[in-house]
């Protein structure tokens, strides 16, 4: 395991604050970046420069590094973080115990500094107690990985939520509804500060996803649904929830509650006369009964042919609306005078 010196790969001095950190990295990034150099040497390059960058750049991981001090050189004479520092590592050297740091994706020195070392992503059998001098090594990496989770809560809010536009009969189907919504997040690329291709230089990329939502029955207005680890994650493997906010938006039905309220027409000798009318319905096809002398906004009750709840369905209002056709014949014109001069 070889030790980096994260100052020097930035080209910065130890005492280096936030801001000259930051810009070296952007010059260094800017130049190695892959889709700039697309030589070996260049990805390497790039891939210490964003490791030292996400070191250097963060407080905790910043002072946990500079714990090791200027003097561990080439892997030996390390200096263990807080929690081991009555015990004596000796990486490889010769007559004493050797261990081997696995690789997380980082350098082996990175994994082995914030990862493995505390997480046992280790060598070998992980079943197995490894015993240094009577120190029982798996045990206490079991604590440290303990105590690193407990120390690593969400760094940010990791919840998402969403709208969720539903109609009636999404709803009375009960089946699942598929959500389609972009997820805008840190470019991966450039850690966020905007200089690749991928992002176009704005630091963000936005990534379209979908997902399954089935609704309760008797779900209602504004009620939040709520999707456990549907959310973004951190670099601690957290998960955030997506909360889907429920709107009820239909061009046939009005929503109140468990009822729905659909609007028919009728014309007005219909109205005056009384008829007889077939209207679609969630649960089918009905023939309605329309009374002599109904006026327009008057309702007709419809027992059980609304939305579906704990307990059977919700009622369906028939709302009366008289209507005037249009293109009317002089013939019918002429009656309608008729009448009028007999009221």
């Amino acid at each position: 395991m070889k030790y980096k010196d994260y100052y020097e790969i930035l080209g910065v001095s130890r005492d280096a604050d936030t801001a000259a950190i930051k810009s070296a990295y952007r010059k260094l990034a800017r130049k190695y970046h892959p889709d700039v150099n697309k030589t070996k040497e260049a990805e390497e390059k790039f891939k210490d420069i964003n490791e030292a960058y996400e070191v250097l750049s963060d407080k905790a991981k910043r002072q946990r590094y500079d714990s090791l001090g200027s003097n561990w050189q080439g892997g030996a004479d390390y200096t263990p973080p807080p929690g081991f520092e009555n015990f004596s590592f000796n990486f490889n050297q010769g007559g004493g115990q050797s261990f081997d740091f696995g690789g997380s994706g980082f350098s082996d020195f990175f994994s082995s500094l914030f990862g493995d070392m505390m997480g046992g992503s280790m060598g070998g059998d992980r079943s197995t107690s490894q015993n240094f001098g009577g120190f029982d090594f798996s045990q206490a990496a079991g604590r440290s990985t303990r105590q690193r989770r407990n120390a690593q809560p969400k760094t940010e809010d990791l919840d998402i939520t969403k709208n969720l536009n539903v109609t009636a009969k999404e709803i009375f189907d009960g089946k699942p509804i598929s959500v389609t919504f972009t997820e805008v997040e840190k470019c991966g690329f450039c850690n966020g500060n905007g200089f690749c291709s991928h992002c176009g230089g704005t630091g963000i990329v936005s990534t379209p996803r979908t997902v399954k939502v089935k609704l309760p029955k008797g779900v209602t207005e504004g009620k939040k649904v709520r999707l456990k680890g549907e959310g973004k994650s951190d670099a601690y493997g957290n998960k955030g929830d997506l909360y889907l906010v429920v709107h009820f938006k239909d061009s046939e039905y009005e929503f109140d509650g468990d009822n729905l309220v659909k609007e028919v027409e009728i014309t007005p000798p219909e109205a005056v006369l009384g008829c007889s009318k077939e209207i679609d319905t969630l649960h089918g096809k009905l023939n309605i009964k329309i009374p002599a002398g109904v006026s327009s906004g008057q309702s007709l009750r419809l027992k059980q042919m609304g939305l579906p709840k704990s307990s059977g369905y919700g009622d369906l209002k028939a709302k009366i609306k008289i209507i005037i056709p249009k293109n009317l014949s002089k013939e019918i014109i002429d009656l309608y005078k008729k009448i009028q001069t007999l009221q």
